[in-house]
Protein backbone atom coordinates (compact mmCIF):
# COMPACT_ATOMS: atom_id res chain seq x y z
CA UNK A 1 0.00 0.00 0.00
CA UNK A 2 1.28 3.46 -0.89
CA UNK A 3 1.97 5.76 2.03
CA UNK A 4 0.07 8.90 1.01
CA UNK A 5 2.03 10.97 3.52
CA UNK A 6 5.23 10.31 1.57
CA UNK A 7 4.00 12.21 -1.49
CA UNK A 8 2.84 15.84 -1.24
CA UNK A 9 -0.51 16.97 -2.55
CA UNK A 10 -1.95 20.40 -3.30
CA UNK A 11 -5.53 21.67 -3.30
CA UNK A 12 -7.46 21.19 -6.53
CA UNK A 13 -8.58 24.40 -8.23
CA UNK A 14 -11.10 23.07 -10.74
CA UNK A 15 -12.22 24.88 -13.86
CA UNK A 16 -15.85 25.42 -12.93
CA UNK A 17 -18.68 26.08 -15.36
CA UNK A 18 -22.27 26.83 -14.28
CA UNK A 19 -24.44 23.82 -15.05
CA UNK A 20 -26.81 25.90 -17.17
CA UNK A 21 -23.90 26.97 -19.41
CA UNK A 22 -22.20 23.59 -19.80
CA UNK A 23 -24.07 22.34 -22.86
CA UNK A 24 -23.80 25.67 -24.69
CA UNK A 25 -20.06 25.82 -24.11
CA UNK A 26 -19.66 22.24 -25.27
CA UNK A 27 -21.69 22.98 -28.39
CA UNK A 28 -19.67 26.11 -29.16
CA UNK A 29 -16.40 24.20 -28.87
CA UNK A 30 -17.78 21.49 -31.15
CA UNK A 31 -18.82 24.05 -33.77
CA UNK A 32 -15.31 25.46 -33.86
CA UNK A 33 -13.64 22.06 -34.01
CA UNK A 34 -16.09 20.71 -36.60
CA UNK A 35 -14.66 23.27 -39.03
CA UNK A 36 -11.17 21.79 -38.67
CA UNK A 37 -9.89 20.14 -41.82
CA UNK A 38 -6.57 18.61 -42.78
CA UNK A 39 -4.81 21.03 -45.13
CA UNK A 40 -2.13 20.17 -47.70
CA UNK A 41 -1.78 23.55 -49.41
CA UNK A 42 -0.14 26.16 -47.18
CA UNK A 43 0.41 29.89 -47.55
CA UNK A 44 3.80 31.46 -46.85
CA UNK A 45 2.02 33.92 -44.51
CA UNK A 46 3.97 34.09 -41.23
CA UNK A 47 2.53 32.56 -38.08
CA UNK A 48 1.86 35.10 -35.29
CA UNK A 49 4.65 35.10 -32.74
CA UNK A 50 4.11 32.87 -29.72
CA UNK A 51 1.12 30.90 -31.04
CA UNK A 52 3.01 27.64 -31.63
CA UNK A 53 4.69 27.89 -28.24
CA UNK A 54 1.37 28.38 -26.44
CA UNK A 55 -0.14 25.47 -28.36
CA UNK A 56 2.75 23.25 -27.26
CA UNK A 57 2.28 24.43 -23.68
CA UNK A 58 -1.35 23.32 -23.98
CA UNK A 59 -0.33 19.96 -25.47
CA UNK A 60 2.06 19.44 -22.57
CA UNK A 61 -0.84 19.66 -20.08
CA UNK A 62 -2.08 16.29 -21.34
CA UNK A 63 -2.35 13.40 -18.87
CA UNK A 64 0.36 10.77 -19.19
CA UNK A 65 1.16 7.37 -17.73
CA UNK A 66 2.75 7.87 -14.27
CA UNK A 67 3.05 11.58 -15.19
CA UNK A 68 6.30 10.85 -17.04
CA UNK A 69 5.24 13.26 -19.86
CA UNK A 70 7.04 11.25 -22.57
CA UNK A 71 6.94 13.81 -25.38
CA UNK A 72 9.26 16.13 -27.25
CA UNK A 73 8.07 18.77 -29.73
CA UNK A 74 10.67 19.83 -32.30
CA UNK A 75 9.69 22.98 -34.22
CA UNK A 76 11.31 23.30 -37.63
CA UNK A 77 11.28 26.70 -39.34
CA UNK A 78 14.71 26.73 -41.01
CA UNK A 79 14.23 26.30 -44.82
CA UNK A 80 17.22 24.00 -45.18
CA UNK A 81 16.03 21.78 -42.36
CA UNK A 82 12.52 21.60 -43.84
CA UNK A 83 13.96 20.75 -47.24
CA UNK A 84 15.96 17.91 -45.74
CA UNK A 85 12.80 16.69 -44.01
CA UNK A 86 10.83 16.75 -47.24
CA UNK A 87 13.49 14.93 -49.25
CA UNK A 88 13.83 12.17 -46.67
CA UNK A 89 10.07 11.83 -46.19
CA UNK A 90 9.41 11.68 -49.94
CA UNK A 91 11.96 8.88 -50.33
CA UNK A 92 10.06 6.79 -47.76
CA UNK A 93 6.66 7.75 -49.12
CA UNK A 94 7.59 6.91 -52.71
CA UNK A 95 8.63 3.44 -51.54
CA UNK A 96 5.29 3.12 -49.73
CA UNK A 97 3.08 4.21 -52.63
CA UNK A 98 4.97 2.33 -55.34
CA UNK A 99 5.94 -0.88 -53.52
CA UNK A 100 4.79 -1.43 -49.94
CA UNK A 101 1.12 -0.35 -49.90
CA UNK A 102 -1.54 -2.91 -50.71
CA UNK A 103 -4.15 -2.24 -53.40
CA UNK A 104 -6.79 -2.09 -50.65
CA UNK A 105 -4.81 0.59 -48.79
CA UNK A 106 -4.25 2.65 -51.93
CA UNK A 107 -7.95 2.42 -52.75
CA UNK A 108 -8.81 3.73 -49.27
CA UNK A 109 -6.43 6.68 -49.80
CA UNK A 110 -7.69 7.52 -53.29
CA UNK A 111 -10.58 9.81 -52.16
CA UNK A 112 -8.10 11.81 -50.04
CA UNK A 113 -5.92 12.47 -53.07
CA UNK A 114 -2.55 11.82 -51.43
CA UNK A 115 0.62 10.59 -53.12
CA UNK A 116 4.34 10.54 -52.35
CA UNK A 117 4.85 14.23 -53.09
CA UNK A 118 5.00 16.18 -49.78
CA UNK A 119 5.41 19.82 -50.77
CA UNK A 120 3.67 20.92 -47.58
CA UNK A 121 6.74 19.94 -45.57
CA UNK A 122 8.55 22.89 -47.16
CA UNK A 123 5.63 25.22 -47.85
CA UNK A 124 4.26 25.40 -44.28
CA UNK A 125 5.96 28.13 -42.20
CA UNK A 126 6.55 25.65 -39.37
CA UNK A 127 6.64 21.89 -38.98
CA UNK A 128 6.26 20.32 -35.54
CA UNK A 129 7.82 16.87 -35.25
CA UNK A 130 6.49 15.05 -32.19
CA UNK A 131 8.69 12.41 -30.57
CA UNK A 132 7.92 9.76 -28.00
CA UNK A 133 10.62 9.85 -25.31
CA UNK A 134 11.64 6.37 -24.19
CA UNK A 135 14.10 5.31 -21.50
CA UNK A 136 17.55 6.79 -22.02
CA UNK A 137 20.52 8.27 -20.16
CA UNK A 138 18.47 11.27 -19.03
CA UNK A 139 14.89 10.03 -19.38
CA UNK A 140 12.96 7.52 -17.25
CA UNK A 141 10.99 4.58 -18.53
CA UNK A 142 7.62 5.84 -19.85
CA UNK A 143 4.26 4.12 -19.44
CA UNK A 144 1.38 4.11 -21.95
CA UNK A 145 3.64 6.13 -24.22
CA UNK A 146 1.62 6.09 -27.44
CA UNK A 147 -1.60 6.80 -25.59
CA UNK A 148 -0.05 9.72 -23.71
CA UNK A 149 1.53 11.27 -26.79
CA UNK A 150 -1.68 10.76 -28.79
CA UNK A 151 -3.69 12.74 -26.23
CA UNK A 152 -1.08 15.51 -26.27
CA UNK A 153 -1.23 15.73 -30.07
CA UNK A 154 -5.02 15.99 -29.93
CA UNK A 155 -4.71 18.98 -27.62
CA UNK A 156 -2.03 20.47 -29.89
CA UNK A 157 -4.25 20.25 -32.97
CA UNK A 158 -7.21 21.73 -31.09
CA UNK A 159 -5.15 24.62 -29.75
CA UNK A 160 -3.70 25.47 -33.18
CA UNK A 161 -7.14 25.34 -34.76
CA UNK A 162 -8.55 27.62 -32.07
CA UNK A 163 -5.82 30.11 -33.06
CA UNK A 164 -6.95 30.02 -36.70
CA UNK A 165 -4.08 27.89 -37.99
CA UNK A 166 -4.30 24.89 -40.28
CA UNK A 167 -2.52 21.60 -39.68
CA UNK A 168 -1.86 18.21 -41.18
CA UNK A 169 -0.88 15.00 -39.41
CA UNK A 170 1.75 13.25 -41.50
CA UNK A 171 3.09 9.86 -40.42
CA UNK A 172 5.79 8.60 -42.80
CA UNK A 173 6.92 5.04 -42.16
CA UNK A 174 9.56 4.20 -41.12
CA UNK A 175 10.42 7.41 -39.27
CA UNK A 176 13.97 6.87 -38.03
CA UNK A 177 15.31 9.45 -40.50
CA UNK A 178 13.62 12.12 -38.37
CA UNK A 179 16.19 11.64 -35.59
CA UNK A 180 18.89 12.79 -37.99
CA UNK A 181 16.83 15.67 -39.42
CA UNK A 182 15.92 16.90 -35.92
CA UNK A 183 19.18 16.06 -34.12
CA UNK A 184 17.44 13.84 -31.58
CA UNK A 185 18.96 10.93 -29.58
CA UNK A 186 17.99 7.30 -30.28
CA UNK A 187 15.71 7.00 -27.23
CA UNK A 188 13.38 9.50 -28.89
CA UNK A 189 11.10 8.00 -31.54
CA UNK A 190 9.18 10.17 -33.99
CA UNK A 191 5.44 9.63 -34.08
CA UNK A 192 3.87 12.63 -35.86
CA UNK A 193 4.95 15.28 -38.36
CA UNK A 194 2.61 18.29 -38.21
CA UNK A 195 2.95 21.14 -40.73
CA UNK A 196 1.41 24.35 -39.35
CA UNK A 197 0.35 27.57 -41.06
CA UNK A 198 -2.44 29.31 -42.91
CA UNK A 199 -4.18 27.65 -45.87
CA UNK A 200 -3.08 28.86 -49.29
CA UNK A 201 -5.53 31.14 -51.06
CA UNK A 202 -8.03 28.98 -52.91
CA UNK A 203 -7.02 25.83 -51.02
CA UNK A 204 -9.41 22.92 -51.49
CA UNK A 205 -10.01 19.82 -49.38
CA UNK A 206 -11.62 16.44 -50.16
CA UNK A 207 -15.41 16.26 -50.00
CA UNK A 208 -15.58 13.90 -47.05
CA UNK A 209 -18.04 13.67 -44.17
CA UNK A 210 -17.82 12.67 -40.52
CA UNK A 211 -19.92 9.91 -39.05
CA UNK A 212 -23.16 10.83 -37.28
CA UNK A 213 -23.20 10.66 -33.49
CA UNK A 214 -25.29 7.49 -33.46
CA UNK A 215 -22.60 5.75 -35.50
CA UNK A 216 -19.84 6.46 -32.99
CA UNK A 217 -21.53 6.36 -29.58
CA UNK A 218 -23.02 3.43 -27.68
CA UNK A 219 -25.37 4.22 -24.79
CA UNK A 220 -25.77 1.52 -22.13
Amino acid sequence: MVDDSAYPTVPLHPHTVPAHEAEARSRTFHEVMASRRTVRDFSSRPIPQGVVEWAIRTAATAPSGANVQPWRFVVLTDPERKRALREAAEAEEREFYERRASEEWLAALAPIGTDWHKLFLEDAPAVIVVFEVHKGPESPRPYYTKESVGIAVGLLLASLHQAGLATLTHTPSPMRFLNDVCDRPPEERASYVIPVGYPAEGARVPDIHRKDLDQVVVRL
